[in-house]
This record gives structure tokens, C-alpha cells and sequence, in this order.
């Protein structure tokens, strides 16, 4: 089993942003949360990987990443000073699933796993361009050690 560690990812904003998914808990299934400076707990990003083995004999790997998105202030306060305590006002929530045969290999659900993340990463009719350049070594997902790709292709659950 992988050791759960910290997870970094940027966002997608104009400057982007590095977010620290800090590990939580393996049990019954790992997640992370954020721990991001001036913003309460019910307000932290969370993620969770699951995985269930299904009757048919395959697996179902799925991971989920909810963003919380914070109300703003549009007043200081009443006259006596009282200031609503902040609320999330919704979440975004993405989830990844995989269903893999039982008979397939590592390499099989590497390959469909990188195919996927190059559709998401903005595929286009030009070879290795997209929002994020496909382009990388061979064997790069099956090989990676990184704990959700290798969730994802060896069934290696983080803990």
C-alpha cells in the first residue's frame, strides 16, 4: 500500500494557485483537505478516492474532489456590529470513475487513464497540443508512483 502524503495541484485561476490537500484519514476510504489560511473548516477543499470490487469481478475506482466556494460579505455587519459567521454558499464537485476488467493489466488502465486525462487537458485536431502538452514520456501513468495515478492503474490504495 502507498503511504498517504501531501498532494499539490494549481488551480486554474489567471495566476494560478498551489492548493496542499493535507491526508486526513484511510479509513474506510483516504481523503485529504486543504488547510488554506483564513478559511474556516466547513470551507476547505476535500478529496476522497473509493474503491469496490463489483459483481461482475471488476473494479470501480473513483475519486472525488469537492471545491467549497465561500459567501462574500456584502455588508460589515448590522448597527450593533454583528457579522454572520461565513457559510459556504455551494461546491463544486468532480468526480473520476474507472471501472476496470478484472483481467486487465496495469498497462491497459494506464492507457485508458492517460487517454482520458488528455481528453480533460483539451485534446484538440494537433498532435500533442491542448491546455496541457501530451506529449510525455512513454509509460509515464504506468510507471508514475504518484499515489492517485497509481490508485487509479495498480489498485494500490493509499493509507
Amino acid at each position: 500500500m502507498g503511504a498517504m502524503t501531501n498532494l499539490l495541484v494549481k488551480d486554474d485561476a489567471a495566476s494560478p494557485v498551489e492548493f496542499t490537500f493535507k491526508p486526513v484519514s484511510d479509513n474506510p476510504n483516504p481523503n485529504w483537505r486543504t488547510a488554506i489560511a483564513g478559511v474556516p473548516f466547513v470551507g476547505q477543499h476535500r478529496l476522497t478516492v473509493t474503491e469496490e470490487q463489483l459483481k461482475s469481478g471488476d473494479y470501480k475506482r473513483q475519486m472525488k474532489l469537492e471545491l467549497s466556494v465561500m459567501e462574500t460579505l456584502g455588508a460589515s455587519g448590522t448597527s450593533a456590529g454583528y457579522v454572520a459567521p461565513p457559510k459556504v454558499a455551494y461546491v463544486e464537485t468532480v468526480y473520476v470513475t474507472h471501472i476496470s476488467s478484472s483481467r486487465s493489466t496495469t498497462a491497459d488502465r494506464a492507457n485508458a487513464l492517460k487517454l482520458a486525462i488528455g481528453l480533460l487537458q483539451g485534446a484538440s485536431s494537433t498532435t500533442a497540443t491542448g491546455t496541457v502538452n501530451q506529449a510525455s514520456a512513454g509509460s509515464a501513468i504506468s510507471a508514475s508512483t504518484a499515489p492517485i495515478t497509481s490508485f487509479f492503474t495498480t489498485g494500490e490504495v493509499p493509507n
